[in-house]
């Protein structure tokens, strides 16, 4: 739905329209309105949702990279202990590019994360629909000429 398909039924008939018409043609665009709000919620929502997945998916992989390189500390260390200078310089090169690949990925993750934007499209039609008053002539000129992605 790329716009808010109201129309201006009042006028339709002129001055024929009754009480009952003009609630009916109200409640139905009101119907519309309201669904049209919940699918631009929606729509924005997919897209903040997929990000912050993303963000989430690499926080978990910089977790399991940050776990397995523990192993290789432990590791490090029991080969400092046994031996003093040899082996124990190839597991601290490895321990330290895992650690520096975990802060590497959680670093993207916390961007993906904070790029997360709140529905500001919806919020902004919602606080314009509160200060609409019933039977204005802003609210039908507003209704009709906006669409729901402007």
């Amino acid at each position: 739905m790329n716009s808010i398909p109201l129309s201006d039924v009042d006028s339709a008939k002129g001055a024929e329209n009754s009480i009952g018409d003009l609630v009916s043609s109200a409640t139905s665009q009101m119907s519309t309105l309201f669904r049209s709000e919940i699918e631009l919620a929606k729509t924005e929502i997919v897209g903040e949702v997929k990000k912050g997945a993303v963000g989430g998916g690499l926080f978990a992989v910089a977790g399991v990279v940050g776990l397995y390189s523990s192993f290789f500390f432990f590791f490090f260390l029991a080969e400092l202990l046994a031996v003093w200078l040899e082996r124990w310089a190839a597991f601290l090169i490895v321990f330290l590019i895992m650690l520096v690949t975990a802060a590497v990925l959680a670093l993207v993750g916390f961007q993906r994360v904070r790029k997360i934007r709140k529905p500001e499209a919806t919020i902004r039609s919602v606080n314009e629909l509160k200060k609409l008053k019933p039977g204005s002539a802003q609210a039908a000129v507003t209704a009709t000429d906006r669409g729901l992605y402007t």
